[in-house]
């Protein structure tokens, strides 16, 4: 363990990525400070300023810690990608979770349709399901669709961030009638614990990569005034501990969070015992991220040397906003 950060020594990696599309890979670097290990693995097309978040989010573990947990573990979601009915079926039934994350508004109608058909056969009656659209539809459009997708799914837990803009959120919420969550309009927010959405949306999705760490995600939580799940984003377990360390503190609103992230990527960082694959639909809570494994960080190192060199010079940049 070191007695400072050091962040010219941050291993660089790049995991494959099978089970989203559009993003083949889940690169970045793991920053190794004197309580543990983070996280350093923003979107290559954010901003050096958001990015900053992510780097705050991966040295606070590292340094000043996590809150203490109020529980031991907490349940979480499978993601279904826009993917065949037949793979999102399979996916559901492999994941064992109780809920699932639908991805919809990528492509036709008919195809999220036919997707979450599939997801309502491979839970069964029990099981809940929600959509999420990622803020691409407009408000007439949610407004049609996620009636004819609330058929289609038996019932719908709630619809994530159905338009991209909170003024259209509002407007969709008022002609719904079940739960609208916001997600990317808090996460982009130039100042995420200023964003009012009570009386906009009905709950909030937060994700600790680009809320700047545990800590500030609380904030955001405590601002929002809603109650809250937790996302993930395309990350290794390393990362995706924080976002369970989050869960793991706020209060028990009854929803699965959107953690189970490591089935998504072809491997791990981390040993096979380490790695945060789902139990029966739960997840521990642990008080720091496991460390990386010196195998698999080897196996997983990123191999192209410009790569690596525009990471390095990434953090370099990054640092400058924190």
């Amino acid at each position: 363990m070191k007695t400072w950060i050091d962040f010219d020594a941050a291993p660089v990696f790049a995991v494959p990525v099978t089970g989203l599309t559009g993003r083949p890979v889940c690169e970045g670097m793991l920053i190794e400070g004197p309580q543990g290990w983070g996280e350093f693995s923003p979107p290559r097309d954010c901003t050096d300023e958001h990015a900053a978040r992510w780097l705050t989010a991966a040295i606070e573990v590292g340094t000043v810690g996590w809150p203490d947990p109020v529980r031991g573990r907490v349940p979480v979601a499978v993601t279904v990608d826009a993917v065949d009915p037949a793979t999102a079926g399979a996916r559901v039934a492999e994941s064992g979770c109780g809920t699932a994350v639908v991805h919809v508004g990528a492509g036709p109608l008919s195809d999220d349709l036919a997707r979450v058909e599939a997801v309502r056969e491979a839970l069964g009656p029990a099981g809940r399901i929600r959509i999420d659209v990622d803020g691409r539809w407009d408000p007439d459009t949610a407004a049609a669709a996620v009636p004819v997708l609330r058929r289609a799914a038996g019932e719908l837990e709630f619809v994530e961030q159905p338009c991209r803009t909170l003024d259209e959120i509002a407007a969709v919420r008022r002609v719904l009638d079940i739960p609208v969550a916001v997600d990317q309009s808090l996460r982009d927010a130039g100042d995420p614990a200023a964003v009012h959405v009570a009386g906009v949306a009905d709950i909030a999705v937060l994700t600790v990569g680009p809320l700047g760490g545990v800590r500030r995600a609380l904030r955001v939580a405590e601002s929002c005034g809603l109650p809250c799940v937790v996302s993930g984003s395309v990350e290794t377990s390393i990362g995706t501990a924080g976002g369970l360390a989050l869960a793991g503190v706020l209060p028990d609103v009854g929803y699965a969070h959107e953690l189970a992230i490591a089935p998504l990527l072809d491997g791990d960082v981390v040993s096979a015992a380490r790695s945060l694959i789902p139990v029966d639909g739960w997840l521990p809570v642990a008080p720091m991220p496991p460390a990386p494994n010196p195998e698999r960080l080897q196996r997983f190192r990123l191999a192209d040397e410009q790569a690596e060199r525009w990471w390095r010079d990434r953090l370099t940049a990054v640092q400058r906003h924190i």
